[in-house]
C-alpha cells in the first residue's frame, strides 16, 4: 500500500477535545463528524466522561511531579495536585 493510501490522524490538542467531549456530554448528541446531530448512546457517553477524567488525573500527576521538583514536602505536594486550577 502506498503512503498516500493512509488515513490521516484525527488528531487534537487534549484540551480542545475535553472541550468538545464536555459540550457533547451536556447536549447528549455528537456534534463532529459523521453522527453529527445523533444522540450519544451509554457507552459513548461513557467513553467521553471516561476520557475527562483521565486528563484530569494527568493534570493531577504533572502538578504533583511541579511540586516536587520546587522542593515541596510530598504531603504539600498531594494537596496541591487536587487543586483544579493554576497555583503557584
Amino acid at each position: 500500500m502506498a503512503r498516500e493510501q493512509f488515513r490521516e490522524r484525527n488528531w487534537k490538542v487534549p484540551n480542545k477535545r475535553a472541550k468538545d467531549f464536555v459540550d457533547e456530554l451536556r447536549s447528549k448528541n455528537h456534534m463532529h463528524g459523521d453522527k453529527e446531530g445523533k444522540k450519544l448512546t451509554d457507552y459513548e457517553a461513557g467513553f467521553r466522561s471516561g476520557y475527562l477524567l483521565n486528563q484530569s488525573d494527568r493534570a493531577g500527576l504533572y502538578k504533583y511531579i511541579q511540586a516536587i521538583g520546587a522542593g515541596k514536602s510530598k504531603s504539600e505536594a498531594k494537596r496541591l495536585s487536587k487543586i483544579i486550577g493554576k497555583h503557584r
